[in-house]
């Protein structure tokens, strides 16, 4: 048997791994999860702390997102937001044991993906 082109650890990140479809947005389900942790979650606190502490507060995280860094943070928070909700949900599908085949999973992530674009573009487009 041939083993010069087998992998020697099981790392995901390397030369002998082709990434999968369903491999890839599990990682990004888990990285979504933290940037929400980390970056949406206190700037959803800071809006409301803001919208609560009177008008020059408010006025003052408006003009903080509303410059490019601020609207790209807003766009990336969105995105991040609606990938994480819709790929939750067809997590929530597969506990059940329903859409667990590979041509299924493939056809449900691809939605996923498409409906977080969709999802964020509305919202964004109504909000901006």
């Amino acid at each position: 048997m041939n083993t010069d082109k087998r992998p020697l650890s099981p790392f995901m990140i390397g030369p002998h791994y082709k990434p999968q479809m369903t491999s890839l947005m599990s990682i990004s389900h888990r990285a979504t999860g933290v940037f929400l942790s980390v970056i949406g979650a206190p700037l959803m606190l800071w809006w409301i702390i803001a919208t609560a502490s009177g008008p020059a507060a408010y006025a003052r995280f408006e003009e903080i997102m509303g410059s490019w860094l601020g609207l790209g943070v807003l766009i990336v928070t969105v995105l991040c937001l609606f990938y994480h909700l819709l790929n939750g949900i067809r997590h929530l599908v597969w506990d059940t044991g329903r859409a667990l085949e590979l041509k299924t999973a493939y056809t449900l992530g691809w939605l996923v993906l498409i409906g977080a674009v969709v999802l964020s573009a509305l919202l964004l487009g109504a909000w901006l």
